[in-house]
């Protein structure tokens, strides 16, 4: 059989050459794939460039031997625009040919079959009638003219309009030029949020500005909202470009635009988007809208802090260098009328950081701001932090004098309940969003009558703002105090407490009578024969198994789209409940469907990972109250044969911190590779007597964690009690609190 090598190669092709991956992609296939047809078909394309390892085809040739297999329509359109593109060589084409997007978007999928089978020089006419028909439109530095071989990229562009739609079709060109671009840190508002921000404003803003406008989301957002009058600027041209064409496509036209006499003009409700540095060089000094949406650049320490140190627009205080977001926060301020709202996505650290905090404190004495919600980490870039929205309003002259601000937690992180780190939950967007609008309605509507929810929002006077700090955060003012809940409920509930501390504490006395440990006679009796997991696994005398993973999908959509999986409905064991020696406590409906693996009694769970330094239980034995749970993410399952390993003594040897150590990576967190742990080789008679040991040790350990925990918790309701006055100090003995008390 052939073998492609580099002595192999032909002639240089005249046409794009194409590596294996792009082959796979055009072909719909996996890489694997390609290899084998290699491998098994002599006839398949000889390499005409590129190394052994790296090997280049002539894509025309390649394309010739797909179509004689039938593969040159199993790509998805996108993906062949995506490999046109970069096939092309010219830098410059995807951005001439965003204007055609939208006008494509206009005509019939009948219309856009017939065009992609015209001639290349009707594809090529018709490209450069679509961009001169909406320049007005679309932001562009000069008039836009094709050549040749532009026809081919023509004719992917409207195959991908016409099987994955218009939008699709621009992210791809946009992903292109900005590749070519020199431009860095481009990141989209994800739909969700733009969304979010956008049902902040009132339903008769009409008219909306974005001074960093990106690719257009919070604009459409405001769009579908009803806003009719749409304005943005971006530093990025190929940004402005693509929001310009987002809008057109959100926007649908009042005519025809392709066949009227005049096509931009037709298009309703169309957009005004410049390029520029909005802080320097304002395209819409002289607008004053309904409404601002922005989501500015953040971190930026070149925004012009010297030029403009006497700009106007520093109503509430000049920015301080390191503060480029206040910039942003008052030239948003700036362009909304009296009276108007400016919502913005703000980095967490702005309300506190003591270099704000002048301008931080005029913002609320004013009035200009109205409220802050918190947001979980990871729902837009940068995505380890959870970002703040800040809703304004621009002050009316005469007008009512604003006497509290808004605070409203919209984060799904929480301290879990073993104390080991976070636990990050996935985004039920419904319910954040209706949780923020619920709150900020009910604000909105009438502050001075606004009811405060603990943990959840809490209105608080601007009086108790202006301080030393001027702290912004959420989190600082929404928490749930002692103060929240009503004395007798705190006083049952310490009493609880202290209940469970008493039993948890006759268990962990209890676990620590087991008689005298007795010294070995023999130092090297440790010294055993020892096998790997992994030996042990291929010698049949364990299975080992993994937990899946989880969705990175939204809550609401694994409810709905989700297949049924079996063992349905049934708790979840977690690397908390492993950690904490409590039942399983996960819900279900977080995994895919192929999480499936469900817990057997005498199962040894293991835990994947763990962070450094903090001392938890890493395996434990699954018992009667653990059988039927799903095999939640980051654990491990190691199922014994009971007739060659005795599982605590399993647990018990694999859960050490120095086997633990041995076969593990990473330093922060340690992520724990099972097949490397070692196991000695002992009878069985011997493993059960260990495992009876290693069984005692772990309740021991189990007791003193949930002791632990209790202590914490009761300790800290008494401490809040006793600080807030909910609760009275305990007379001496002998003594009783006087009614006058």
């Amino acid at each position: 059989m052939r073998q492609p090598s580099s002595t192999q190669h032909s002639q240089p092709s005249s046409s794009p050459q194409v590596t294996a991956a792009e082959i796979s992609r055009i072909a719909g296939v996996t890489r694997a794939t390609v290899s084998n047809w290699r491998r098994r078909h002599e006839n398949f394309p000889v390499p005409v460039g590129g190394t052994e390892s790296s090997p280049l085809y002539d894509l025309r040739t390649v394309q010739d031997w797909l179509e004689n297999r039938g593969h040159t329509s199993t790509a998805s359109p996108a993906e062949e625009l995506r490999t046109v593109l970069r096939l092309h060589g010219g830098s410059g084409l995807a951005v001439r040919l965003m204007a055609s997007v939208a006008a494509a978007s206009r005509r019939t999928p009948e219309e856009l079959a017939e065009l992609a089978a015209a001639p290349d020089d009707e594809l090529i006419a018709l490209a450069a009638a679509d961009a001169d028909r909406l320049r007005e439109a679309v932001p562009v530095v000069e008039r836009v003219r094709y050549g040749a071989k532009d026809a081919g990229v023509v004719r992917a562009l409207l195959r991908c309009v016409h099987g994955a739609g218009p939008q699709a079709a621009l992210d791809v060109l946009a992903e292109r030029a900005l590749d070519e671009s020199a431009a860095t840190g481009t990141y989209e508002t994800p739909g969700e949020l733009a969304t979010l921000m956008a049902s902040l404003l009132p339903v008769d803003a009409g008219s909306v500005f974005d001074p960093a406008c990106g690719s257009g989301t919070l604009l459409a957002a405001a769009a579908r909202r009803g806003a009719y009058e749409l304005y943005g600027q971006d530093v990025v041209a190929v940004q402005a470009q693509r929001a310009a064409v987002h809008l057109l496509l959100e926007t649908p036209p009042a005519t025809d635009p392709i066949r009227a006499s005049d096509p931009v003009g037709g298009w309703a409700g169309a957009a005004t988007v410049s390029v520029g540095d909005s802080l320097r060089a304002d395209a819409f000094s002289d607008l004053t809208v309904d409404a601002v949406l922005c989501n500015p650049p953040f971190g930026d320490r070149d925004w012009g802090h010297e030029e403009l140190a006497y700009d106007p627009r520093w109503a509430y205080g000049p920015p301080p260098r390191s503060e480029s977001e206040l910039a942003w926060v008052q030239h948003a301020l700036a362009h909304v009328a009296s009276g108007g709202l400016a919502v913005l996505l703000l980095p967490p650290a702005l309300a506190s950081r003591p270099s704000a905090r002048r301008v931080r404190a005029e913002l609320v004495r004013s009035g200009a701001l109205r409220a802050v919600v918190s947001l979980p980490a990871g729902v837009a870039p940068p995505l380890h932090i959870g970002l703040h929205i800040w809703v304004l309003r621009r002050p009316e002259p005469g007008g009512t004098e604003r006497q509290s601000v808004l605070f409203v937690s919209g984060e799904r992180e929480r301290e879990n309940a073993s104390g080991g780190g976070v636990r990050k939950e996935l985004v039920n967007w419904s319910a954040l969003t209706a949780r923020v609008l619920d709150q900020w309605t009910a604000f909105s509507a009438d502050p001075d009558a606004f009811t405060d929810e603990p943990g959840v929002a809490r209105a608080v006077r601007v009086i108790d703002l202006l301080g030393d700090v001027v702290d912004l955060t959420p989190a600082r003012h929404v928490r749930v105090t002692a103060t929240d809940i009503d004395p007798e409920t705190l006083a049952r509930r310490v009493a609880d407490l202290h209940s469970q501390l008493n039993e948890q504490l006759a268990a962990l006395a209890a676990a620590t009578v087991h008689g005298k440990w007795q010294p070995s006679p023999d130092a090297s009796a440790g010294a055993w024969r020892t096998a790997t997991v992994a030996d042990l696994a291929r010698g049949g005398a364990l299975t080992l198994l993994r937990g899946a993973a989880v969705l990175p999908v939204s809550q609401d959509s694994v409810r709905e789209g989700t297949p049924e999986r079996a063992g349905a409905g049934a708790p979840v064991l977690t690397t908390d409940d492993v950690s904490a020696g409590r039942p399983p406590s996960g819900p279900a409906e977080r995994l895919g469907a192929e999480a499936t693996q469900t817990v057997a009694e005498g199962d040894v769970i293991l835990r994947g990972d763990a962070p450094t330094g903090v001392r938890r239980p890493m395996t434990r034995v699954a018992d009667g109250t653990d059988a039927g749970a799903l095999l939640g993410p980051r654990l491990h399952l190691l199922r014994p044969d009971p007739a060659r390993l005795d599982p605590w003594f399993l647990a018990g040897f694999v859960g050490t911190e120095d086997n633990i150590a041995a076969a593990s990576t990473g330093t922060t967190v340690v992520h724990v590779n099972p097949g490397r742990l070692r196991v000695p080789l002992l009878p069985l008679e011997e493993q059960r007597r260990y495992g009876e040991a290693f069984r005692r040790v772990h309740e021991l350990r189990v007791g003193a964690v949930r002791v632990a925990d209790l202590a914490m918790e009761a300790a800290g309701a008494v401490s809040a009690g006793l600080t807030t006055g909910a609760l009275l100090p305990r007379p001496p003995d002998g003594e009783s609190v006087s009614e006058s008390a």
